[in-house]
């Protein structure tokens, strides 16, 4: 190898070397900028409803002096530039002060009641992706048909229907005529201590701890939210997928199996759908994050005890910190579920690392 091959090689590696860090950087600098703006944007909230925090803390008949001295305490008698500094320094350490509603640390709470905003979320996402890649699937291959016209009206009822009264007429259905599913909560209160709740995901815990009849509680008691959720989930998986799949079947390498002779259900599902999973990963974690943070209404109409519920609870008593709190830990975990769907897009389409 001659000297100004060598050269041209070096020079290579150091531009791959160089691209790779800025990617890194710019990759950080979205991170840290889309945080700040979430801290932002829930901290001038707090401060424009019409609620004064330290009114919810001590009352209406407080004494002004009594009121005064907590305002300073709390440092609500600083500018408005050092309040919002103090903000991020404790949002940053965890610490979003302590719920009017509990009188616990507003994490010590979410801590409590996320795991089975965890739970719901995740089996409603399972159920959604277990069906609505089929159908998708189903709707890109017979398109034009009467299947793909009732594939796309169940997406559609699923975008235009409101879940809180979606989910009225499923208990009104399922619960009290039928009898099929458990009444609203997470488990009955006979059951609620026969158990150690290890990880807070209740089916995993009593599945683990072979407490058959309890998971079986639990799942009566899971199956008819996590299912409403699912179906919201569905229509938007399924949608999708039909796009994608439509955009794989019309590739020319489809034509090329076909003139191979090679089945129809391979090249379906060996080839188009394996392509098309490309960006149906981000496409779940999207609809994953958004059931984590959409399932307020549907915890409040199940009476489910996790983070929406939480949060409904706070705001409708003026407890400020916890409904802050709450917002936070949800834009969070939006974020990291964003950055999650990103990498793994970028793990498993190597066109995607060049960029």
């Amino acid at each position: 190898m001659t000297i100004t091959e060598t050269t041209q090689t070096a020079g290579r590696k150091r531009a791959r070397a160089n691209g790779a860090i800025m990617g890194v950087l710019r990759f950080l600098v979205v991170i840290v900028t889309t945080y700040f703006g979430l801290l932002a944007v829930t901290f001038f909230i707090g401060r424009v409803i019409p609620v004064d925090p330290v009114l919810a803390i001590l009352g209406d008949r407080a004494p002004a002096h009594v009121v005064e001295r907590t305002r300073e305490l709390l440092g609500f008698n600083k500018p408005l530039y050092v309040q919002f500094f103090i903000y991020v320094k404790d949002a940053l350490s965890g610490n979003f002060g302590t719920s009017v509603l509990t009188t616990n640390p507003v994490m010590v709470d979410i801590r409590r009641v996320f795991p089975a905003t965890l739970e719901l979320a995740t089996v409603g996402t399972i159920i959604g992706s277990l069906v609505g890649v089929p159908l998708g699937v189903l709707a890109a291959v017979k398109r034009g048909s009467i299947a793909d016209q009732i594939v796309r009206v169940v997406g559609l009822i699923g975008y235009s229907v409101p879940i809180f009264w979606l989910a009225l007429l499923s208990l009104l259905l399922f619960y009290a005529k039928l009898r099929w599913v458990a009444y609203p909560g997470r488990i009955d209160i006979v059951n609620e201590y026969s158990f150690t709740p290890t990880t807070g995901l209740y089916l995993i815990d009593t599945l683990w701890q072979r407490q058959w009849s309890v998971f079986w509680d639990v799942f009566q008691h899971i199956i008819l939210p996590a299912s409403l959720l699912g179906y919201f989930s569905l229509a938007y998986i399924s949608r999708m997928t039909r796009s994608f799949m439509l955009n794989e079947l019309g590739q020319e390498y489809i034509v090329a199996a076909r003139a191979k002779g090679l089945s129809e259900t391979r090249i379906i599902w060996g080839h188009a759908l394996r392509n098309a999973a490309v960006p149906l990963v981000t496409v779940i974690a999207l609809s994953y994050a958004g059931l984590l943070e959409g399932s307020v209404l549907t915890e409040t109409v199940f009476a489910w005890p996790g983070l929406g519920l939480y949060i409904t609870n706070s705001l409708q008593n003026a407890d400020m910190n916890a409904v802050l709190g709450g917002t936070i830990v949800i834009g969070s975990v939006f974020i990291a579920i964003n950055i999650l769907s990103d990498l793994l897009y970028r793990t498993l389409d190597p066109r995607t690392r060049a960029r």
